[in-house]
């Protein structure tokens, strides 16, 4: 058996994952770094210092038959494919990568987190690898991009940003207004089972904030902390906070279907595991009246891993044979 290995070190999540030729997972082994309670997030320092501890304690989850047939591997190096695109935390990833790569002689390409996140939504959702291009929804913690996937051929995409946040993420608006809660960090779990539990008559609404170029978010969390500051109840605000995001996403790939003529798209990422937020895009965008067809990540691969990566190094190696 082949193995392609894949190694992502995102602002929240140590990663590495292992996938054979048919990209069928071998490996997933992820550890989430700790956040302090009533913090809202980590430093890079701190966060590529938790890294550095984390990459050793997975690279011996591994079983040892996947380090006798490794190929090739894969590292996020850079959140996006876009100038300027940085973040401290991604050396850690680079530097293992890097070195077992140079210790072995394998071959290994550096990609962008956006780029494993889309190809770890394509996971069950195999059919969009055979579409000439298709958009693509990233809302995480640090990403709220509408995107245009073009396929030239399997593993070589053009990414192309339509739309994106003009101030905080969709991640960081259930973050922020979750910890103002009293919720963990991250806070998504936990804001989507309070607004589960919202009473449909106590209902409240936040205004989208939607421009020609993007959307905002930090009106809903200014809103949000007012809601709670006048005793609006916690699972009416979780609500009207799921609720904002689903709308905004609702008519930002309403305008890019129909502009575009594109009706495929795949929806990754963090804040896209939310059911609620699922349920409200499926019943508004695959009704006839729009006809898109949405394709979801499942859930475990919608969160930050290395799932996509060690796939980009397959389909990327399988190329240069």
């Amino acid at each position: 058996m082949k193995v392609f290995l894949g190694i992502d070190t995102s602002a929240y999540t140590t990663s590495i994952a292992a996938v054979d030729e048919n990209l069928s997972i071998v490996a997933d082994e992820r550890m989430v770094l700790k956040v302090e309670p009533g913090k809202r997030g980590l430093r890079q320092s701190e966060a590529l210092f938790l890294h550095i501890k984390n990459l050793p304690q997975l690279m011996e989850r591994l079983d040892p038959l996947i380090y006798s047939n490794i190929q090739a591997l894969a590292v996020s190096t850079r959140p996006r494919n876009k100038a300027n695109s940085y973040m401290p935390v991604f050396l850690a990833g680079t530097s293992l990568a890097q070195s077992l790569a140079a210790f072995a002689h394998l071959p290994v390409y550096q990609v962008s987190h956006q780029e494993g996140h889309v190809m770890a939504g394509l996971q069950g959702s195999w059919e969009l690898l055979d579409k000439t291009r298709f958009l693509a929804v990233h809302f995480s913690g640090g990403t709220s991009d509408i995107l245009m996937v073009e396929n030239h051929v399997p593993g070589v995409m053009t990414i192309t940003q339509l739309a994106s946040s003009e101030d905080i993420h969709a991640g960081q608006l259930v973050d922020r207004v979750g910890v103002a809660m009293g919720l963990p960090f991250p806070a998504g779990p936990a804001l989507e089972d309070l607004a589960g539990q919202a009473d449909d008559n106590q209902s409240a609404a936040i205004p989208t904030a939607i421009t020609e170029k993007g959307f905002s978010f930090s009106g809903a969390e200014t809103r949000a902390v007012q809601m709670l500051n006048n005793g609006t109840s916690p699972e009416t605000v979780a609500a009207a906070v799921l609720g904002v995001i689903a709308k905004t996403l609702e008519r930002v790939l309403r305008r890019f279907v129909e502009q575009l003529e594109i009706k495929d798209v795949l929806l990754a990422g963090g804040v896209m595991a939310n059911g609620l937020i699922a349920q409200r895009l499926k019943k508004r965008l695959q009704h006839p009246a729009v006809g898109a067809q949405l394709y979801f990540a499942s859930p475990h691969l919608s969160t930050d891993n290395a799932v996509g990566v060690a796939m980009l190094a397959a389909l990327q190696h399988r190329l240069d044979q």
